[in-house]
């Protein structure tokens, strides 16, 4: 009798679900009559014109009419109807077979995994390059604005050719006039030092010439002295000889005596050979004196000199200030050299700052641009502590600006970690880009996929299947319709796919979504995934 009553049942809903598929069918007949009149409608309607379709768009819906309510409501019936006999299907089913439960399993499959990164960060550049003026010249032309792309080589600024020409001249009467104050301090320095050692010669001589004068002056005044010493004892003795003759005045004697002693005064007073010295010591004297003026002179010539000639520590302050001189003066003509080519761009690149005005002037150490490289460009992610240990330098990433994929490497991860706008710790890491084009844009937001690891033939189930208890992890199986519980070992995972190293083989069938109520050893009917 049940039989019987499950075949009645079974009867009722196949003609139950012939009436919904007839039904469904007449609706769907209905429903493409209905679009291909709208589609008609709409065609004949675009025809009219976009003042026409405008104006109908501004239009108020209007309510459905009784036909279309009917229409709906029959759809909503049907859709009611069928969800109810496929309940009772699963009701009949859970019935009939005993099952504690209704799970989903797929089975574990052998395939390749790998292990990635999602996120985003922003595209910027790992060579800048800023342009500074090295001379106070006019700016002539501006090629570029910021935000222009250029080329390696490509003329940015110029200069204004008669400034650069007036501060080239004066450079180089900078750099002449370097080198003659130089060449002057050591032709002065030169002639310092000869008169020092002209001094020092002179004096020397001079030293000995009055020493031999006052010495033969000396000379010439002992025998001056000594000569009239000797004429004077020798006019006393005849004074005294005179005396002892004066009682006998008319003798031959006394007259003679008269003689010597009248004689002997006038030598006194006019002897040649005195005269004659005292002639010559006048000459000494006059000569001595000369010497001694010319030892002044001497003497203050050294002290000038050696005032004014240069230390050894002061010639070489003199070279060292020289050359500071010339290598100013050398690199200012350099520059204005240099400029006469102006700025130009020293990669392919974006020109990010610009201060340069036509016709302005650059005071020299302004900067003038900013050059951002697309050649060498990268992409600054960060990273949480939960991807930190999976990610390393050398890795290689798939970074996506807009619609372009392009190839990359972390090629640094910082270390030292830094806070975000939610205050959690994250860890700066650039992502280089190895085949930037010129369709990279530098400020934008782009995506990147880095590959951390990877897996051939690994046992491969759904992520969801994996669990964890106070036993470590595990997932369900299903053998015979009785829930088995499995330990197992995982090791790394995809969005989708997670693999199991240990305990859990091939084509077991495991289940998908684990929920409260399952128990291991309960039965349960499995419904595999497609």
């Amino acid at each position: 009798m049940k039989y019987k009553k499950d075949r009645n049942e079974q009867s009722n809903m196949k003609e139950n679900t012939g009436m919904e598929e007839q039904t469904m069918m007449t609706t769907e007949k209905e429903q493409d009559t209905s679009v291909t009149a709208g589609e008609e409608i709409a065609e004949k309607k675009g025809k009219a014109g976009k003042e026409k379709k405008a104006k109908k768009e501004k239009k108020e819906i209007k309510p459905l009419d009784k036909a279309a309510k009917k229409k709906r409501r029959r759809i909503i019936l049907f859709s009611v109807i069928g969800v109810i006999v496929v309940l009772l299907i699963l009701v009949k089913i859970f019935g009939g077979n005993g099952a504690e439960a209704i799970v989903t399993t797929t089975g574990a499959l052998v395939g390749e995994i790998e292990q990635t990164i999602n996120t985003s960060g922003t595209v910027t550049t790992q060579e800048t390059k800023s342009y500074f003026s090295d001379v106070n010249v006019e700016i002539g032309e501006v090629k570029v604005a910021a935000g222009d792309a250029v080329k390696a080589g490509e003329l940015l600024v110029s200069y204004d050719a008669d400034a650069l020409a007036r501060e080239k001249e004066l450079a180089q009467l900078e750099l002449q006039s370097v080198e003659g104050s130089y060449q002057n301090s050591l032709q002065s320095n030169s002639e310092k030092l000869g008169d020092l050692k002209e001094a020092n010669v002179n004096l020397d001589v001079l030293d000995q010439q009055i020493a031999d004068t006052e010495a033969y002056i000396t000379g010439l005044e002992n025998k001056i002295a000594k000569k009239k010493s000797d004429l004077a004892y020798f006019g006393t003795l005849l004074q005294i000889s005179l005396l002892d003759w004066q009682d006998k005045p008319d003798s031959e004697e006394y007259l003679n005596l008269q003689k010597q002693v009248q004689l002997n005064n006038y030598e006194q007073q006019n002897n040649k050979e005195i005269k004659g010295w005292e002639d010559e010591l006048k000459v000494y004297n006059d000569m001595l004196a000369d010497y001694k003026e010319y030892r002044s002179e001497m003497k203050s010539q050294k002290s000038s000199a050696e005032a004014g000639k240069m230390t050894s520590g002061a010639k070489e302050e003199l070279e060292a200030q020289n050359q500071t001189k010339e290598i100013k003066a050398a690199d200012s003509l350099e520059s204005i050299e240099e400029a006469e080519g102006g700025i130009v761009a020293a990669f392919d690149g974006v020109v990010t700052e610009i201060s340069a005005v036509e016709g302005g002037s650059m005071a020299a150490g302004s900067q003038i641009l900013k050059l951002e490289s697309t050649e060498n460009v990268m992409v600054k992610i960060s990273v949480t502590k939960y991807d930190l240990d999976k990610i390393e330098v050398g890795q290689k990433a798939i970074v996506t600006i807009g619609s372009r994929e392009y190839e990359g490497e972390v090629t640094k991860i910082n270390k030292m970690a830094e806070k975000n706008n939610s205050g959690a710790a994250v860890v700066g890491t650039e992502i280089t880009i190895t085949n930037p084009d010129s369709d990279v844009i530098l400020g934008v937001e782009a995506k990147v996929k880095i590959s951390t690891a990877k897996e051939e033939q690994a046992v491969l189930v759904p992520v969801s299947a994996v669990n964890v208890d106070l036993d470590g992890e595990f997932v369900y199986v299903v053998e015979n319709n009785i829930l088995v519980k499995k330990p197992v070992v995982t090791g790394i995972s995809s969005d989708i796919y997670i693999q199991v190293v240990e305990g859990l083989s091939e084509g077991e069938q495991v289940v998908t979504d684990v929920t409260a109520g399952l128990q291991e050893g309960m039965t349960v009917m499995a419904m595999p995934q497609q």
